[in-house]
């Protein structure tokens, strides 16, 4: 076969077949055609059957498009190649291989709600309420101890992670996983850590495998964890030809488990290893890959690349300083037309942000210029699950006869109601030609048209609850009481908030608070750009946002996408927002000390080099963040590009070559005065003798006007904002908004 296309680094990492091999592949870099050339070299040229051969990835995506990629090089039947993911592999072991373990082939893969199931009837035998101790807490530490590659009776020895034993979740870990075995089931780590285990107890088997798998490739191996590291160290231990390709540049997912050690160890574990670098970019000008390996420089946690180009100098990187988060929006849906008034294609231009939430004021903007575009990995601000689910609430809230909105979430969060209450609800309010929400007051009232509705106590008892939710705000919607208030109102005494924080996806659940959070910045803003605002007015300013045409897409949309989405893409024109301390970095990063902000440049990393082109880099001097206006300042990621590759692009229309007076101009050019379009200026620090006290501290006793007598258990804001999680005598535990709560203290 022919290889003469591809650079010397990468021949190298091809004709480099024996013997352990690690390929760092900067981005850029062509690591996936040099991967795929890899093995159809193996296959083609030195004959090795595909039955030998194995290689590893993270994602059925990408191991088809690797296979379909080998089978179009190689001339012979590659059927018995194994391009498959961890976890495909490890299940396909333990089938063949089931009865080691004591199970039957036909075993089973628990997901996350039987996994819930277990670890309920874990905490019920102990007499312990999933109210103390959440079962996704079980699960999570559950998680960890597998991702580090421990199993139950595992020899310590063979373990780098410190077990506690003494740790009661250590108890609730051995019986899950006794639960487990009863039950002849495994769930998704413990895929992994079967095939460990198998490896492990018997030998014979491990040898059988080892001998097989002449060749072992792994793709993305900086995405590994520490238990695919031994899976993979055991399989390679006969004929020690393993090749991984990575980038410890790109190791940006240690929340799902990932340990950048992987890479930095590998020469220490495997003592003869080459290490081959792919180091030439083919994407990016030379400008945006030199300042972006200034950048990436800084960390300490890496090998250490020198990534280059032979492409043409390009446009210096715009740095673009804004007024606040809503000029950041409109420069980029300016900037957007300007770009595609000259020809350029849609589908050529990708806007970035750290987190999903920040995409909902650059959607507004983009809908209003009529610009088309997608969210990639995600759907759009207004169409998602939690967002959609609360402007139902807002809607039945202005409109009682909305059947729609009702139906959506009168069961949401979970009340008991199902679909066969609902139906019931329906079917009566079709005979009567009323609307759910007359049909739900009637029930509640006790109106004699509808008695004949047999419902269960405990449906009643839900009903009753939730019109009384509804009608309460209506009253104060009547009262004129800004729609921010009524929608906090809603999100946390429908208990919509508690039931994402008891998520079982705990990042997932974190992104959903998060964009609800945005649309209370979405409220306020509408507020303060409105003379007299309403729940109405709201509603009816986003849905005409929404339903704006679209303009022709035949040359494609806009692609929205956070920087995790991004990895692996690439654009010829990339708008990075957000770039500001406590954004990017993110604020949870800066807890985590040197290792968070390492890979907060990673991530940083990730994102300039998808460009291609050109480059903006935008912050604004004022952000909306959890209903608050906040000053970050730039990110420190900013300040730690030369001068040299940049353009500093100040609100004023200036542009300057240097932005690093930017921290004496602070004081003066940014200060708190005028600077967000004229709207209120939200005070952000007290000194501690100024800070109000709760009205109900933590432990206080009080009495509520429906609920009776009952002990403060938490609280949190201050003044208007203050909410109390309240147990009353019979045990119930109830959250509740101070300035609406008839709360007396005793």
């Amino acid at each position: 076969m022919n290889i003469n296309g591809l650079n010397e680094a990468q021949k190298q990492a091809v004709l480099n077949t024996e013997g352990p091999v690690m390929i760092l592949a900067g981005a850029g870099s062509g690591k996936t055609r040099t991967l795929v050339t890899r093995i159809s070299y193996l296959l083609e040229e030195l004959h090795i059957s595909p039955y030998q051969v194995l290689a590893l990835t993270f994602s059925n995506k990408a191991a088809k498009e690797m296979r379909e990629r080998v089978s179009t090089l190689v001339q012979s039947d590659i059927g018995a190649l194994q391009v498959t993911t961890f976890h495909a592999f490890c299940a396909r072991v333990l089938r063949s291989e089931a009865n080691y373990l004591g199970l039957s082939r036909n075993f089973t893969i628990y997901d996350t709600s039987e996994s819930k199931a277990i670890a309920k009837t874990l905490l019920a035998r102990r007499g312990i309420s999933t109210k103390e101790i959440n079962p996704f807490e079980i699960l999570y530490y559950i998680d960890d101890l597998k991702n580090h590659g421990h199993y139950p009776g595992r020899d310590e020895e063979n373990l780098e992670y410190e077990v506690d034993k003494g740790d009661p979740f250590f108890g609730y870990y051995t019986e899950y996983e006794a639960e487990l075995h009863k039950a002849n089931a495994t769930d998704f780590g413990g895929l992994i850590t079967g095939v460990i285990q198998l490896f492990e107890k018997y030998p014979d088997v491990l040898k059988r495998y080892q001998e097989r798998f002449k060749y072992i490739l792994v793709d993305e191996y900086q995405d590994t964890n520490r238990a695919q590291f031994d899976l993979i160290k055991m399989l390679s231990e006969t004929h020690h030809n393993i090749c991984v390709v990575g980038d410890e540049d790109q190791s940006i997912y240690s929340w799902r488990g990932a340990d950048i050690r992987n890479i930095l160890d590998f020469e220490k574990t495997f003592k003869s290893a080459t290490l081959l670098k792919l180091e030439q970019n083919y994407r990016s000008s030379k400008n945006i890959i030199e300042a972006a390996s200034c950048v990436i420089s800084r960390n300490t946690q890496r090998k250490g690349k020198s990534m280059w180009t032979d492409n043409p100098e390009g446009e210096s990187i715009e740095i673009i300083e804004c007024h606040s988060d809503k000029d950041e929006a409109e420069f980029i849906a300016n900037q957007v037309s300007e770009l595609i008034k000259n020809k350029v294609p849609c589908r050529e231009i990708a806007v970035f942000y750290r987190t999903n939430s920040q995409s909902r004021i650059i959607e507004d903007y983009l809908r209003r210029a009529n610009l088309p575009y997608r969210v990639v990995g995600g759907v759009k601000f207004y169409d998602r699950k939690e967002i959609k689910d609360l402007l139902s609430y807002l809607r039945l809230i202005v409109n009682g006869k909305d059947s729609l909105a009702l139906s959506r979430i009168i069961n949401v969060p979970t009340r008991g109601i199902g679909a066969t209450s609902l139906r019931k609800l329906e079917e009566e309010a079709v005979r009567n030609n009323a609307s759910l929400w007359e049909v739900i007051s009637g029930i509640v009232d006790n109106v004699e048209e509808y008695s004949h509705l047999k419902m269960s106590a405990k449906v009643k008892s839900s009903l009753s609850q939730f019109a009384t939710l509804i009608n309460e705000v209506k009253v104060l919607e009547t009262q004129e009481v800004s729609p921010s208030v009524l929608y906090e109102k809603v999100l946390h005494e429908s208990g919509y908030y508690d039931f994402l924080k008891s998520s079982s996806e705990r990042y997932e659940a974190q992104a959903r608070i998060e964009n609800l959070e945005e649309l209370t910045n979405a409220i306020k803003q509408y507020e303060e750009t409105t003379k007299n605002p309403s729940l109405t007015g709201f509603l009816e300013t986003i849905t005409l946002d929404s339903n704006i045409e679209e303009a022709d897409s035949n040359s494609g949309e806009i692609s929205l996408m956070t920087i995790h989405g991004a990895k692996g893409l690439e654009f010829y024109y990339v708008f990075l927002a957000g770039a500001e301390e406590n954004v990017f970095p993110s604020f949870r990063s800066l807890e985590d000390g040197e290792n968070g902000i390492e890979e907060e440049r990673r991530l940083f990393y990730v994102a300039m080099t998808r460009a291609m082109k050109r480059l903006y880099i935008m912050f604004a001097q004022g952000r909306m963040l959890f209903g608050q206006l906040k000053f970050n300042g730039p990110s420190r990621f900013i300040n730690e590009i030369p001068d040299k590759y940049y353009l500093w692009r100040k609100p004023n229309g200036a542009t300057s070559a240097r932005g690093r007076t930017f921290e004496r101009e602070w004081e003066d050019d940014y200060s708190q005065e005028g600077h967000y379009d004229d709207e209120p200026v939200y005070q952000v620090q007290s000194t501690p003798s100024d800070m109000p006290k709760p009205k109900f501290p933590k432990g206080t006793k009080v009495a509520h006007g429906l609920y009776g007598q009952g002990i403060i258990l938490e609280t949190e804001g201050l003044g208007n904002d203050e909410k109390v999680v309240i147990k009353f005598s019979d045990g119930a535990k109830k959250k509740f908004m101070v300035k609406f709560a008839p709360l007396t203290l005793l």
